[in-house]
C-alpha cells in the first residue's frame, strides 16, 4: 500500500509517520502533485496556524489538488480545520470540502484545550471496534461546528464535531497518532477502508 503524508511545512508528520511504522507501514512525505496522485491513501496533517497553513497550500498549488483527490484522505487537527469552509483563525478561507466552519473557543473555557477528552456518537467505519467515549489527545483551540457530515462529537464547553466524513475525505479533530491503543486502530481502520 501507497500511503503519503502530505508534506507542506504545517504538520506534526514525524509522529505520524511513526504510527502507522509501528502498524507495518511505511508512509511517504511528499509534497508531490504526481506522488500524492498515485497514493492509495493520503494523510493531510496539520499544526500551526490556519492564515499560513492555507498560504503554503496555495503557493504550492496543493490546495486546488486536493479537494479533487478520489482516495481515502484522512486530515489531522489543523488538517481537519483546513478542509473546512472558513475558519475563524486568522479569517481564512479553507478548502470547502466539509460543509461547515471553525470557529474559536469562547472564554468560559481554558483555551487551548489540551489533553484527553472522549469522543461520542461514532458514525463510520473509521471508528471500527471502538465504544463510545473512548479517549483521545487533543490541543487546539478552535472546533468545528456540526453539520450532517458529523461522524464524532466532543464536549468541551459545548458540544462540537470532533471527526467529519465527505464522501472519501475523513478529518479528525484530535491526534490518533497520540491517542494510545485506541487511537492506533482508528489509523488501522483508515488503512483498512
Amino acid at each position: 500500500m501507497k500511503l503519503v503524508i502530505i508534506n507542506y511545512g504545517a504538520g506534526n508528520i514525524k509522529s505520524i509517520q511513526f504510527a502507522f511504522k509501528r502498524l507495518g507501514v511505511d508512509a511517504i512525505l511528499s509534497n508531490n502533485p504526481e506522488e500524492i496522485l498515485a497514493a492509495d491513501k493520503i494523510i493531510f496533517p496539520g499544526v500551526g496556524e490556519a492564515s499560513s497553513a492555507m498560504k503554503m497550500l496555495e503557493e504550492s498549488g496543493l490546495a486546488d489538488l486536493i479537494p479533487t483527490l478520489k482516495q481515502p484522505v484522512l486530515g489531522i487537527c489543523l488538517g481537519m480545520q483546513l478542509m473546512c469552509k472558513t475558519t475563524e483563525e486568522g479569517n481564512t478561507k479553507g478548502l470547502g470540502i466539509f460543509q461547515t466552519d471553525v470557529k474559536r473557543f469562547d472564554h468560559s473555557v481554558k483555551v487551548p484545550h489540551m489533553g484527553w477528552n472522549v469522543i461520542k456518537d461514532l458514525k463510520s467505519d473509521l471508528f471500527k471496534g471502538l465504544k463510545d467515549n473512548e479517549y483521545m489527545y487533543l490541543v487546539h483551540s478552535y472546533y468545528a461546528e456540526h453539520c450532517n457530515e458529523t461522524i464524532a462529537k466532543t464536549d468541551y464547553g459545548l458540544n462540537y464535531a470532533s471527526a467529519l466524513q465527505h464522501n472519501n475525505f475523513y478529518g479528525v479533530q484530535f491526534h490518533p497518532e497520540k491517542s494510545g491503543t485506541e487511537g492506533a486502530k482508528i489509523l488501522q481502520n483508515f488503512l483498512d477502508l
